[in-house]
């Protein structure tokens, strides 16, 4: 072999080491590649985490702060109440303080993660039921007149231990969610610090390998490493400056949605404080107007045709009028709820001519009954308007037209398997749709306060805020399944109640009672006590017109003096709300004096009275019909008279 040779040989094995060396430089370079793109990967995904529970421990503290001033709010307002004693005042004291409890509610799902934050949050709640109750009986006094024992309930109120575990569970909640974002941000700071400390060991080994390169190919690793670095720089930046763009106008979002819900809320509280005082008013201009007619169709005589036909169309339009106040004092939670034993399945079915008017001919409805006879107690009304209310909203996300599904249904829970349920049987409601459906996101706010996304103008937000109430106040829960283009399924998960069972009459042994008579006597001598005047008179012609004698009582003060002037009275016929003193207290101090006397209750506005305050005696409602009035004495007298001939064991 020639020298030429040799050296060609040489040459050529040196090219084959060199190639074979950057062979390997660019396997190792492409692994220090992946591995710091991995460890930047992980950086991101750990800043991107850190970022997701700030802002969740940011929600909780704001929201703990909003909890906070509601109920400082609430207690000023109690305060003015209490010092004004301006009903309006009473109602913005009492919109609040409901407020609180459903900020607290929605405190306690946004921490439902966090099972150290749960008993804190428990104790909150504990602590607002023991002061609403607090508060009730200062405000209680100020609307029966009672503003000195208000006034001093109140002030020793300010340092009761209910407020100052409610103050001092907030702090302690505020103060870990705060710590806890600390501990998370420095966990966020370590675990970027470590990802930063092994993406720097990578690229100084990556350095290494490119200087390496640069001995066995200058140009090509040089080029081949500044193109990667100035598209690795490109890349982080461009991340960056969406990140900061996605931020700026999640916030400005947020800010706008703020601002409408503020608007809204004023805006609520007005109508609210404006329904309350309008339906008091209506409700004693209504029982005039219901008495005046009926003893004018009574006792006219000529044309009594055309005075029928009038009269009845006046009834009509009042008792439309009476509707509309019952559905004035629901909205201003001013009428009492009257719980009451509900065949569920029963009541949809009754329901479905108002379903198929309200929902058009364009939404078919499908009616189905699974729970096997199950009941629930609670409010007829109000459980009509739930139903009624997702009806709806399905009518509404199934734009006009479609399938709408209520079913009934039996089931058994176990503890925490819905929500917050506790275990046993349950009875369902459930109102499903093929609209358009929920996104996740939605799907977790709808029941929020204000909450919507209907336009401006076509909703307030507050359907499905009260339906969630109301079903917490039964002690059940909402469940709720949608997806986008799924259509969505709401299921009220209710407390099963006992079935309703026809009782066969007691049987009395005729030795041990006297019979009773079914009707009242023919005359009855009866005491009407009513502050206003044009009701006074509306009631005392309604008395005279079914054949009773009343006596007239303008003020509960004089009842005493009436009564033993009149030994002949039997029934006391008396309103609720009197400005002097209420029904209930008059009622108290009387029936230790004249116990063989029945007692009924009529009023238009029982507001937040206690129903064990009418002591077991009957009540009804403004406006009344003669025929309405005369069972409701009746009933009373029939009470007072099983009351007085209960049967003594024998010995």
């Amino acid at each position: 072999m020639t020298q030429d040779e040799v050296e060609t040989a040489a040459q050529g094995g040196g090219a084959r080491w060199r190639i074979a060396m950057l062979v390997v430089m660019g396997l190792l370079g492409a692994a220090v590649l992946v591995a710091l793109i991995v460890t930047l990967g992980h950086a991101n995904r750990q800043r991107d985490r850190a970022l997701e529970l700030q802002a969740h421990s940011y929600d909780v503290m704001i929201l703990a702060r909003t909890l906070s001033g509601t109920i400082a709010r609430s207690e000023a307002s109690l305060g003015r109440y209490v010092i004004s004693g301006d009903k309006q005042l009473g109602q913005l004291y009492f919109d609040e303080w409901l407020l609180a409890g459903t900020q607290i509610d929605r405190l306690d799902q946004i921490t439902n993660d966090n099972p150290e934050q749960q008993p804190r949050v428990d104790r909150l709640r504990a602590a607002y039921d023991a002061r609403g109750r607090e508060l009730s009986l200062t405000a209680l006094n100020t609307r029966y007149g009672k503003n000195g024992q208000a006034l001093a309930r109140y002030y020793q109120g300010r340092k009761a231990p209910t407020l100052i575990e409610i103050n001092t569970t907030l702090d302690t909640l505020i103060a870990r969610e705060r710590a806890l974002l600390d501990d998370r941000t420095a966990a966020a700071l370590g675990s970027v610090e470590r990802s930063s400390w092994v993406a720097g060991v990578l690229a100084i080994f990556g350095v290494l390998i490119v200087l390496g390169a640069i001995l066995l190919g200058w140009f090509t690793i040089r080029a081949v490493g500044e193109r990667a670095t100035a598209l690795a720089d490109a890349e982080l930046e461009r991340e960056r400056a969406d990140e900061l763009t996605t931020a700026v106008a999640a916030a400005t979002a947020e800010l706008r949605v703020q601002e409408a819900k503020l608007r809204q809320i004023q805006k609520m509280e007005a109508v609210g404080q404006l329904t309350g005082g309008i339906a008091h008013d209506f409700n004693n201009m209504l029982a005039v107007v219901l008495g005046g007619l009926e003893l004018a169709r009574r006792n006219l005589a000529s044309d009594p045709a055309s005075v029928r036909r009038h009269i009845d169309s006046a009834t009509e339009g009042a008792n439309r009028a009476a509707a509309l106040t019952r559905r004035l004092l629901a909205f201003s939670r001013e009428d009492s709820l009257k719980a009451e034993t509900i065949d569920a399945a029963a009541l949809v079915a009754g329901m479905s001519d108002l379903l198929d008017r309200t929902l058009g001919d364009a939404i078919t409805v499908i009616v189905r009954d699974d729970a096997a006879g199950g009941c629930v107690r609670a409010d007829r009304v109000q459980l009509e308007n739930a139903v009624l209310n997702l009806a709806v909203n399905a009518r509404d996300a199934m734009n006009g037209r479609g399938t709408l599904t209520v079913a009934t249904g039996a089931t058994t829970l176990a503890a925490d398997q819905v929500g917050r349920c506790a275990a046993g049987d349950y009875v369902t409601i459930m109102v499903g749709d093929d609209g358009c459906g929920m996104a996740p996101d939605v799907a977790e706010r709808v029941f929020e306060p204000f909450f919507t996304t209907k336009e401006v103008g076509k909703g307030t937000g507050l359907g499905l805020s009260q339906i969630f109430a109301l079903v917490q106040q039964l002690h059940g829960e909402v469940g709720i399944v949608s997806a986008p283009g799924e259509g969505t399924t709401v299921t009220l998960y209710l407390p099963r109640a006992a079935e309703l069972v026809a009782l066969p009459l007691p049987t009395v042994p005729i030795a041990m009672v006297e019979p009773i008579a079914p009707t009242v006597p023919e005359t009855l001598q009866i005491l009407v006590v009513e502050d206003d005047p044009r009701v006074l008179a509306a009631t005392t012609g309604a008395l005279e017109e079914i054949g009773h004698n009343p006596i007239a009582c303008d003020d509960p003060l004089a009842a005493p003096a009436l009564l033993a002037a009149n030994p002949g009275i039997g029934l006391i016929i008396s309103d609720v709300l009197m400005p002097r003193q209420t029904g209930p207290e008059m009622i108290a101090a009387l029936s230790p004096l004249y116990p063989h006397v029945a007692v009924l209750f009529v009023t238009g506005f029982a507001g937040e009275v206690n129903v064990a305050q009418f002591g077991g005696h009957e009540v009804m409602r403004k406006p009344f019909t003669l025929n309405g009035l005369e069972r409701a004495v009746m009933t009373a007298m029939a009470a007072e008279r099983r009351e007085t001939n209960r049967p003594i064991a024998a010995e």
